[in-house]
């Protein structure tokens, strides 16, 4: 147990960006290995409960933020279920005492990242949560038509109506100030993961923050996109891996990433066909079309059925992507690189 312990300690520094359920299914599996975690996180969300407290109170969407928090949390299992409560009737209806907590910690606290490092420290989470700017900013989607709709909640129901392809997404304000903690982890960082998660509304964004790209851009970390299992109905229909990528560089700069993790894990016939119905479809890595973008694409195993719906398996992305700095150290190095990062070894699981 010692050993294990130690091991995480002087596990890799990863850094994570993104949003929503991907990212804190993804670090659920990674605070295995390692306890060096920075999740950088978007605060462009304006639905469901935290556009409820964004409108009434005027703090930055919590939701997110207690998603990793929570992903991340070592506290007794009582804490974490009463943080994922959600009332159902009254004026709270649909909203989750994690959100109310981290509103009353905002209310007593100097600043919103004070408020989540608080929470953070009251869930004793491994590594530390960030939102990647403290500036209320919104999100703005213009169609391939030349529509454009401002709020993220409403880009699903715009796209539906547009019948289009998602052009770009722009913040507003342009070019808010990224937290400064969040670049500082971003330099530190040995690997640094995009991903999984919502493409325009959960990703993007967050490179649209000044100073993201440009930390990003100056590392000497390993950079991987994690592609999503499954295109998403409203936002991705009809796209390839190859689309995924090429927006993303649209809204930052060729070259951001080293590689490209996608699944080969096949999707039961019955589970296809329900997801076909809503124009979604598996997305599968064409290594060619990696090579002509100068992007090494990587197909692994790792996805699995959750309650019907197509998931990352948290353990074996995780594996893959610690196999992955692993293997990148080993080149580097001719051996296991010194310091930290010869204190944990990856075995994968078949």
């Amino acid at each position: 147990m010692e050993k294990r312990r130690y091991s995480k300690v002087r596990g890799p520094r990863i850094v994570v960006i993104g949003g929503g359920h991907g990212l804190s299914n993804m670090l659920r599996g990674l605070k295995e290995y390692t306890e060096n975690i920075s999740a950088i996180v978007t605060v462009a969300d304006d639905g469901g409960g935290s556009g409820m407290l964004r409108q009434d109170l005027g703090m930055l969407p919590p939701g997110d933020l207690r998603n990793c928090m929570a992903a991340l949390a070592n506290t007794e299992p009582l804490m974490t279920e009463l943080m994922a409560f959600r009332f159902k009737d009254g004026t709270l209806a649909g909203q989750s005492f994690g959100n109310l907590f981290l509103a009353a910690l905002n209310g007593i606290s100097p600043s919103f990242d004070v408020a989540v490092r608080r929470m953070s420290e009251v869930l004793a989470i491994t590594g530390r949560v960030l939102p990647v700017t403290t500036t209320d900013v919104r999100l703005k989607a213009t169609f391939e038509n030349g529509a454009s709709v401002i709020g993220e909640s409403k880009i699903f129901y715009c796209k539906k109506q547009e019948d289009c392809r998602i052009a770009h997404v722009a913040l507003l304000p342009d070019h808010p100030k990224a937290l400064p903690e969040a670049i500082e982890a971003i330099q530190e960082a040995d690997m640094i993961v995009l991903g999984p998660g919502s493409l325009y509304t959960s990703i993007i964004p967050n490179l649209l923050v000044d100073g993201i790209v440009e930390a990003i851009q100056s590392s000497d970390a390993l950079k991987i996109y994690v592609c999503n299992v499954m295109t998403q109905e409203g936002e991705t229909e009809g796209y390839s891996v190859a689309d995924h990528l090429r927006a993303i560089y649209e809204h930052s700069s060729e070259g951001l990433v080293d590689y490209c993790l996608c699944n080969s894990s096949p999707v039961p016939k019955n589970i296809a066909e329900r997801y076909a119905a809503e124009g979604a479809e598996p997305l599968r890595g064409d290594a060619k079309l990696g090579e002509s973008m100068g992007i090494e694409i990587i197909s692994r195993p790792v996805a699995m059925i959750d309650h019907g719906y197509v998931r990352h398996d948290p353990v074996k992305l995780a594996q893959e992507l610690l196999l992955l700095h692993a293997e990148r150290s080993v080149r580097i190095a001719g051996s296991w690189a010194p310091g930290h990062h010869d204190a944990y070894r990856v075995e994968r699981n078949n």
